[in-house]
């Protein structure tokens, strides 16, 4: 499976000119950089059926 997933659009903008950005020191190794807002942006997957928490944790 591939380390990086391709978004489909913005979700900013909603545009759908998005290019995998170049790492440096500000930005990590997963981002995306939107040429209509200029955004760069990074896609995280949090889980499969994560379990919502009523607010007030123990």
């Amino acid at each position: 499976m591939s380390e990086r997933a391709a978004p489909f659009y913005c979700p900013y903008c909603g545009e759908e000119d998005i290019r995998p950005a170049e790492r440096s020191e500000r930005v990590p190794g997963a981002a995306w950089w939107c040429a209509g807002c200029l955004r760069t942006f990074v896609v995280t997957f949090v889980g499969i059926g994560v379990p919502e928490t009523s607010g007030a944790e123990s």
